[in-house]
């Protein structure tokens, strides 16, 4: 069975960082995408990051230059480091991932077959 956990949410400032891991057991995921998504209270959830086989990334706009998503070599762990954090980041931030290879990763949830339950961030202004 696959699972996908999430942690390092938390309460921070604004301007302050944090670095959310995503840890998978029962596969890896070498070969395919990964990715990050958030939801606010009272709002769908969006895309956030994503990273390819190939290391290719891409981001929402919101957030680039701000975040920057990675992956371990055997793809069972994936990271989000969140700098220069703004209230409007505070949401639950779900980890991703496709459970088969394609040449382009992914921005919407149906891309994805595996999800974690989330970790709240909140960052106070």
């Amino acid at each position: 069975q696959v699972q996908l956990v999430e942690s390092g949410g938390g309460l921070v400032q604004a301007g302050g960082s944090l670095r959310l891991s995503c840890a998978a057991s029962g596969r890896t995921f070498s070969s395919t995408a990964m990715g990050w998504f958030r939801q606010a209270p009272g709002k769908e959830r969006e895309f956030v990051a994503a990273i390819n086989w190939n290391g290719d990334t891409d981001y929402h706009n919101s957030v680039k230059g701000r975040f920057t998503i990675s992956r371990n070599y055997v793809g069972s762990t994936w990271y989000l480091q969140m700098n220069s954090l703004k209230p409007e980041d505070t949401a639950v931030y779900y980890c991703a991932a496709a459970a088969f290879w394609s040449e382009r990763m992914s921005t919407s949830e149906g891309g994805y077959d595996y999800w974690g339950q989330g970790t709240q961030v909140t960052v106070s202004s």
